[in-house]
């Protein structure tokens, strides 16, 4: 019957476990000293070999003839517990025993000397699972161990355990596996399978393995069906996308081309892309271009792309885009399994990744500031207008204008002085009486234009409050209509005085027999 590789190539001895010799050395030299601890809690993300450790422990403390602190791993007591028929060794999942009952059985049965073996062992796996009353009564077992009790527990989430629990432990942080850890490993295993595993591929396996060496096992079993594997083979079996079809979906958003980009997604998806990995792909990118555009040699840029590809792309992004387009597509991985169509999901992204305007956040408009001030212009409006219709469409008139989502044709790059282009905004919302009547009177509002910057100078601070969170979105919509370009509307509140409000207002006064006019 064929074996897992990951099962197969499973550590026997502490010097085989790889990344983690800051956690072996001490546990082999506790065994030689003799100054062993009644309880072990292994901390780490899966696959780092807390399990793996956790049995070399259980063997080479109850082991006959002992090598250095190593398991000899061939007298009985070591392959009774290997094979499981030694049963004062007893490995548990606390997920499918988190009860208070099975805690109190395992305190009860703890009580007693071990049959065959010196100590008895309980390995407690994802500790973190066990209920709250759970935890309190194992916390007097280990308040108060008896001498040939030893446990061994381990999790992935040290924050689920109690205080109480972590203070009676000797606590072991398993680290994440490096690249380099984790090829080595992989070209060995693959050289005793008789296996070709190229160095692409071997650095493919390590990155996407993400520090596990179980998960890098299994993804190398998950290719092995060649001889060779390389990188194509890598990439075809787990429905990956290569680094050039990355990079040119990378080089399309960056060049604002929001229909080269759903061009490019297309042709990976009709190909059989794993929308998914093309997500985690494309920000593990974009992140190293934005370390790479902070800091080149830092060193913190992972090895799935070379520094010179990063200073090609890199060349005309600005940073605060790159840090947008990472909260996009962090946004966008993590609603991925809630969404009901994953090329969607994607098409979306890329959208809003090529045009900051289909995003509301606080970093859209981050990016989009940073592009102004460079003087950068920002995308083509996304209904395209032929050049050829818009020289031979005369300009509309004002009296034919009614409705402002009527407006079409109008020059992108036209410029107006500020007596112009006024009355036609104040014209648009002639549908909108309250607008148009506030907007409409000289005596409350005053226009200037600077650039893309219109201020409007208002009478008094209801007027100022009533444009800026009644009529802003509506006022904003149709200005940028009528200049044909984006625009940054300010309200000020200056207090207008002209001689035809003074007068109106003293007409007011005396109806009321406050003032005389003569």
């Amino acid at each position: 019957m064929y074996q897992a590789l990951y099962r197969k190539y499973r550590p026997r001895r502490f010097a085989d476990v790889a990344g983690q010799e800051h956690i072996t050395e001490t546990l082999r030299r506790q065994i030689i000293s003799g100054r062993l601890s009644h309880a072990y809690l292994f901390v780490g993300t899966r696959g780092t070999g807390k399990t793996t450790c956790a049995k070399i422990l259980s063997r080479a403390v109850n082991c006959l003839n002992p090598d250095e602190g190593e398991p000899c791993n061939k007298c009985i007591s070591c392959i009774g517990i290997e094979d499981g028929s030694i049963l004062d060794v007893l490995e548990l999942d606390a997920a499918s025993n988190n009860s208070v009952d099975n805690v109190r059985a395992l305190r009860d049965e703890a009580i007693y000397s071990p049959a065959t073996v010196k100590k008895r062992v309980y390995i407690v796996d994802e500790v973190h699972m066990l209920s709250l009353s759970a935890f309190n009564a194992l916390l007097k077992i280990l308040e108060e161990p008896p001498e040939h009790i030893l446990f061994i527990l381990a999790t992935t989430e040290l924050h689920k355990v109690p205080a109480t629990i972590q203070g009676r432990c000797q606590k072991f942080s398993f680290r994440r596996l490096s690249p380099a850890a984790l090829s080595a490993r992989l070209n060995l295993i693959s050289s005793s399978e008789g296996l070709k595993l190229t160095g692409e591929a071997a650095a493919r396996l390590a990155a996407l393995a993400d520090g596990s060496m179980r998960d890098g096992i299994s993804l190398l079993d998950q290719c092995a069906s060649d001889d060779t594997i390389d990188l194509s083979q890598v990439l075809k079996t787990l429905g990956l996308t290569g680094q050039q079809e990355v990079i040119r979906l990378i080089e399309a958003v960056a060049s604002r081309d929001i229909v080269s980009s759903l061009g490019v997604l297309d042709e990976l998806y009709d190909d059989g892309r794993d929308m998914s990995s093309l997500l985690g792909e494309m920000a593990a990118l974009v992140r190293d271009l934005l370390v790479f555009k902070l800091s080149p040699d830092s060193g913190l840029i992972s090895a799935g792309f070379d520094n010179k590809v990063l200073s090609a792309l890199s060349g005309n992004m600005k940073p605060e885009w790159l840090f947008y387009c990472l909260d996009i597509l962090k946004t966008a991985i993590s609603g991925l399994t809630r969404a009901g169509s994953s090329k969607l999901t994607v098409e979306m992204c890329l959208i809003k990744m090529c045009d900051e305007r289909f995003s509301d956040d606080f970093a859209a408009l981050l990016s989009r500031i940073s592009r102004l001030e460079t003087g950068e212009k920002m995308p083509a409006s996304p209904v395209s207008i032929s050049e050829e219709k818009i020289e031979n469409t005369p300009a509309p008139e004002l009296s034919d204008v009614v409705n402002p989502i009527a407006v079409e044709d109008v020059q992108p790059e036209a410029t107006y002085e500020t007596g112009d282009f006024w009355p036609s905004v104040v014209e648009h919302l002639r549908n909108e009486p309250p607008v148009y009547a506030l907007l409409s009177d000289s005596s409350k509002v005053k226009t200037q234009q600077d650039g893309n910057t219109l201020t409007l100078h208002v009478a008094d601070s209801f007027t100022a409050a009533l444009i800026k969170n009644e009529f802003y979105t509506l006022l904003k919509e149709t200005a940028e209509k009528a200049l044909g370009h984006e625009v940054f509307i300010r309200v000020e509140e200056d207090g207008i005085k002209t001689e035809e409000s003074k007068h109106s207002k003293l007409e007011s006064l005396s109806s009321f027999g406050i003032v005389n006019i003569e």
